[in-house]
């Protein structure tokens, strides 16, 4: 039976939650079921039961990822605004370069690596559904009408790419000063009146 079969739980939801908090400090991506029982109060048998699978486990946590993601990601758009992309790539890059993200983003990194790697299994799809996660709402993001700029200031595909290889770069350098810089050195180029 599939998570999505599976009746609602609260004890499922619980340990779902715990599960969730110690992935973000222990990762994903070698994860035993023994030493996860342990630190959240459970048994291997007893998440067997709820979930399934390990790989049904890892889907969940997935989706509990995805979804945490998701409304961070959310919150930051609408600090910039519904009609100018610049503002809002510069809001959902003050949330990502905040370190109190960063296990967050380290889990995202893991799954989305594992799921190009391993593209079967708990970790399928992953990868691509962030792409789509990403784009959608960068897409909403409409630039002004008649502005001058070049169709690039209102790309959602171009924003992606800045923030995705700066929060990579920093993922990897921890240089937020330096990630920051070529943030805010691409959102001056597209605010340049075309010539």
């Amino acid at each position: 039976m599939t998570q999505h079969e599976r009746p609602p739980s609260a004890r499922r939801d619980e340990l779902t939650e715990r599960a969730y908090r110690y992935a973000l400090e222990h990762g994903l991506t070698e994860l035993s079921l023994r030493p996860l029982a342990a630190a959240i109060g459970s048994s291997p048998r007893v998440l067997l039961f709820l979930f399934g699978s390990k790989d049904e486990l890892i889907r969940a946590l997935l989706a509990r990822a995805r979804a945490d993601e998701l409304a961070a990601l959310h919150r930051a758009r609408e600090a910039g605004g519904h009609d100018d992309l610049a503002a809002t790539v510069r809001a959902i890059w003050g949330w990502l370069v905040d370190p109190a993200h960063r296990p967050m983003l380290v889990l995202w990194l893991q799954a989305y690596a594992r799921s190009l790697n391993e593209p079967d299994g708990p970790w399928a799809g992953f990868a691509r559904q962030t792409v789509e996660d990403w784009l959608g709402l960068l897409a909403g993001v409409h630039g002004e009408a008649g502005s001058g700029h070049d169709a690039g200031d209102t790309d959602p595909s171009l924003g992606l790419a800045l923030l995705r290889g700066a929060l990579l770069d920093l993922l990897a350098t921890g240089d937020a000063e330096r990630a920051t810089a070529v943030v805010e050195r691409y959102l001056s180029l597209i605010r340049a009146p075309a010539r």
